[in-house]
Parts: structure tokens; sequence; C-alpha cells
């Protein structure tokens, strides 16, 4: 990127003024198809979703600031020339293209260097350096992870919906399933069309567009009243001014919490459905904060689904018997000494996972230090000094373990590892990377450093890896490798690992991952989530190895709770392929012989 003389304020008052341009939405058309859509055949595969990691594409955050700027004023649906279309696109790449540069030199200008010389000095670790990985990282979530986990997390919410809104979270994800089939069939047709049409009258908008009869003629089972309902939920109007404190990448963008455009009684348009499901998914907190009645059931009932959900997600790999939730722990004179919200049990080792439902607050995306800070203290730093605290406690005798709400009582073992999970419920932006600034942590003999994540996260490791062995492996290496890995986000370690099995060489202090690897476990999610066809599982370390010796030993543990197996496990699994491959035919050749 080459450096820039120009104030990021100055440059996004100039992508302010393209964006309020006649005909600037069928601009935003284009680049919703170019860089969201992924095209592909019967099957889905690799090669298809590379493309989704182009240097070239805009991210969604960057499409959401031009929709957003677009509806600070009414929209001009006029179609411009072909030229003047060009000239739009190629200046918005520019601006998008200087901003990002911005950020840096403000990085690099606010650097002093007798700071740079002082002992433990980290220049990542203030709220200008991270405004980029927020603003520009990866998605932490699936689209159907949105859909999925919507239905959970508002389920004891059903009755509000249906008071205040007339409609369930069930309805919006059939609706939302019936939007991508919708503009799915349309933007094909309107490719189709544009044989028959001058490439002067080309545009994309009308394969974004749909109306409520289209949606309630495919959706049977949904009221046409409760479909507009949800749709007017999360739409802004067309003929008006909308966003206008959308003054900087900072401020709250409309946009995000309600990204359908309204432009007739019947009429709607989306750009990204993928926002919508994360709206979806994040602007009832908003909806139930105004409620004042209902306020403080709706925040325990937000608790409640995270740690539901955590137990829900490990007892698919530990089984119901290993996985406890609301764990108390009491001295010898019955004082509560911690509380743990999910604990797993399995052999010799244990889990304690501790959850969070806090977000990242707009003043710390701003670039506001002290509110960032104060944002993952009380989101994670909280959660691990709790779980920090409890992991000490249940490896003393002294205390006594029960289950909330029942006689139940854990016996107390002698744990060789015990792992902290710090969960948070919602995404929160670039949490892996200020983890790495931020968390402060210890490590002993037997509590392993923690593994920062969000829902999302457990949902697909515990997809992934549906053994004990193999999950407990993962969790091993990735808490110990820790600071040695930089990623952008942890699904493109975990997707390393399930390819090329996590192995770092004592040579190396850092080994970087770039996010496109994360292309094999986006497809194998995808493919078991929906009802695309592709390859469900990564060709590597669940794979490659199922027929050989070690393969079919490892087959044999993986599900045993026994210590010495899972030490056993442990030491196979972190074999390379050559040796896996040689003891296994050795053990052939002796067979032979």
């Amino acid at each position: 990127m080459e450096s820039t003389s120009r104030s990021e304020e100055e440059i996004f008052n100039n992508l302010s003024e393209l964006c309020s341009s006649p005909g600037y939405i069928h601009v935003i058309a284009f680049f919703s198809y170019k860089d969201n859509v992924i095209s592909y055949n019967e099957t889905l595969e690799v090669e298809d979703m590379l493309r989704q990691f182009s240097r070239h594409r805009l991210v969604r955050t960057e499409i959401s600031t031009l929709i957003g700027l677009l509806i600070k004023q009414k929209i001009d649906w006029s179609l411009p020339s072909p030229e003047v279309f060009q000239s739009m696109i190629d200046k918005t790449i520019s601006l998008l293209e200087e901003i990002h540069v911005s950020m840096y030199g403000n990085f690099f200008s606010n650097l002093d260097p007798q700071q740079i010389q002082e002992e433990g000095f980290n220049p990542f670790a203030n709220a200008t350096t991270l405004r980029e990985p927020i603003f520009y990282g990866s998605e932490s979530a699936y689209l159907f992870q949105y859909k999925d986990l919507l239905e959970k997390k508002y389920a004891k919410d059903i009755d509000w919906f249906l008071n205040n809104k007339g409609y369930t979270p069930n309805d919006v994800r059939h609706v939302t399933d019936c939007i991508i089939k919708i503009q799915n069939d349309k933007l094909l047709e309107t490719l189709k069309n544009f044989s028959q049409k001058h490439p002067s009258n080309w545009t994309l908008l009308p394969g974004f567009c749909f109306t409520t009869h289209e949606i309630s003629s495919r959706l049977t089972s949904i009221e046409e009243k409760s479909v507009k309902s949800i749709l007017d939920s999360f739409s802004i109007l067309s003929d008006r001014k909308n966003n206008e404190s959308f003054k900087s990448l900072g401020d709250f963008n409309r946009s995000n919490a309600y990204p359908i455009i309204k432009y007739g009684e019947d009429q709607y348009l989306l750009f990204q459905v993928y926002s919508l499901a994360e709206a979806y998914y994040e602007t009832p907190f908003f909806w139930f904060n105004e409620d004042k009645s209902y306020k403080n059931l709706a925040m325990k009932h937000r608790g409640d689904f995270t740690e539901e959900f955590a137990k829900e997600r490990l007892q698919l790999v530990f089984g119901k018997e290993n996985v406890l939730s609301n764990i108390d722990i009491f001295d010898n004179k019955e004082n509560k000494a911690g509380e743990i919200d999910v604990l797993v049990v399995f052999a010799n080792r244990a889990i304690i996972l501790q959850a969070k439902s806090k977000k990242l607050t707009l003043a710390s995306r701003k670039g506001n230090d002290k509110c960032l800070k104060d944002d993952f203290k009380k989101a994670i730093q909280d959660s691990y000094n709790q779980g920090y605290t409890c992991a000490g406690l249940i490896n003393n005798k002294s205390y006594r373990l029960c289950v909330s709400d029942s006689e139940e009582q854990l016996v107390n073992r002698d744990f060789k590892e015990i792992y902290i999970f710090c969960v948070v419920s919602d995404h929160y932006p670039a949490l892996s990377f200020q983890a790495r600034q931020f968390l402060k942590y210890h490590q002993t003999k037997k509590i392993l450093p923690p593994f920062v994540m969000d829902v999302f996260l457990l949902d697909v490791m515990t997809e992934m890896l549906q053994s004990p062995l193999q999950f407990l492996n993962y969790i091993n290496r990735r808490v110990l490798y820790g600071e040695r890995i930089l990623a952008s986000n942890e699904l493109t370690i975990l997707s390393y690992h399930l390819k090329n099995n996590l192995w770092i060489s004592n040579e190396y202090d850092l080994f970087t991952l770039d996010d496109n690897i994360s292309t094999d476990l986006d497809l194998a999610m995808t493919v078991r989530r929906t009802e695309l066809k592709g390859n469900e599982t990564p060709d590597g370390i669940l794979t490659r190895f199922q027929e050989t010796t070690v393969g079919k030993l490892i087959a044999q543990i993986e599900h045993l709770e026994v210590p010495i197996t899972i030490d056993l496990g442990f030491m196979l699994l972190h074999l390379n392929e050559e040796t896996l491959y040689q003891i296994s035919n050795r053990h052939l050749h002796n067979l032979i012989k």
C-alpha cells in the first residue's frame, strides 16, 4: 500500500459525496454481486470459495459502509451511463484503499521513538492500532450459524417476540432461507437477460429485490402479514434521509442493524444476506434494552443461552455424563469459593468454561483506548480470572464441587491438565488479536493457558472434532503454542490443523497463517449445515490415515476415558505423516513375515 497524506476524515467525506451520486445504488449492486456471490457447478469446491479471499475483493464491512453512506439521503435510482458507472467503481476502490492506508499511517505517526526502546513496549496494545483488525478482520461466524443459533439464543423470548413483533425467531429463519433462494434465482435471471439488453442498460440491482408476496407464496406456513412484519423490523425507507449521524467508520452504521431497504409498500432490497442474518442475531438485544420491564429477564436469557449451548456442544464430544453446568465450589466451612459455568471432566483432564455476553462498544471501535480495554476486561479478563481461580480449587481436596439445584456432588480428582475456555456469545471483532495483546494469564504445570473464543468457534470445533481424544489433542496444541501462532481468525488455525496436523518446530518463534487456509473448513461446514453438495471433511488428519495401523489404533482408543490412552493418543497424533506410514508399513511387513 502506498502512503497517503490525507486524513481519514477527509477521505471518508469524499467517499460520502461519491455514495450520494445519482445512481450509485447500482454500483453497490455490482460490488455486492462481484464480492459476495460464489458461483459453482453442481458440487461446491475449494477453488470456488478461494475467490472470496482475493486481495481485490471488498470485505463486507466496506460494502456496509457504502450502503450506510448511500442511505444518508434519499436514494436516486437512475442508471448511470457505462462511463460514469465505471468511473464510480474505480473511484470507490481508490478511496477505500486510501482509507485503509490512512489507518496504518495513523499508527506509525503516533509511535514514540523513546517508547519503542522501553522494555515490554507493545505498539499493538492500543485502540488506534486495533481499529484496523476490528474493521477489516474476517468474520468469526458463518451465515448458517447465525440462522441456526437464532432459535436457540431467543428460545426463552418467544412470547416477547409474538407479543411485540408478531413473529417467532423460527419464522425469521425461514424467511431468510427464502430470501436467499429468491435472490439466487433472480440474479441468474438478471444475468441471462443481459444478452437481450444493450450494455448501457445493464444493472444487477433487480437480482437483489423481492416482495413480501414472493416470499409468502413460497412459505405457505407463514402468513404474509408476518413476513411483512419481519422485513419491516429490519428495514429503512428509501425515500427519506437515514443514518445522518454516520460521519466516520467508527460511528453507528444503521445499515448494519437494519440492512433491508424498503422502497414501496411491498418492495424490498437487500444487498448482503449475511448482514441480515447477523442483524437478526444481534439487533433484538437493543429492542430488549428499550423494554424496561423485560430488560433484566432478557439479559438472564442471554447468559443462559451461552451456557446451555456450550454444554450441549461439549456433550456431543464427551457425552452427557461428563459435561455439567452451574457448578458451585465450597470450602470446608460451606462458604462458596467459586462458580463454573460449564465443566468437562474426562479421565484426568478437565475443561472449565466461563461464559460472558459482553459486546464491543462503539467507543472502542472508534479508537477509545480506555473503553477498548474496559470492554476486554469485562468480556475476557474477568472470565479468565474466574476460571483460573476455579482451576486451582478443583485440584484441592479441601474443596467440594456441587451441581447447582441438585444434590449431586463431584469427586475431586488429581487432574493432569486443566483447560480454561473463555467464551463470548456474540461476534467480538478481532477477538484472538485482542487476546494476544491484552490478556494477562498464568501457566502452571497443570493449569494450561486459556483458550479465548466465541460460541461460533466452539460450534465448529465440536462439529469437526467429535471425539474426546481429537478435541483434547487440538486444544492442547493450540493453547501451548499460544502466541507463536498468528492468524486473523481461529477458524484458520483449526482448518490448518485438520489439513496438516498443527505442529510448530521449536526453531520458529512465530508461525503465520493466511486467511485463505480456512477455505477447506469453510467448505466442510457449509456442506454439513446447508443443502449444498461437496466435501464435508477436509482431506487430512480425519481421513488420510484411517486405513493405516496407527489410524485404526487411534480409532479404537479415541473415546476411551482412560488417562494412559489419552497420553498414548497424544503421542500418536503428534507423529508426522512419514513416521506414521513407516510404523504402519513396518507392522504390515511383520504380519506378512
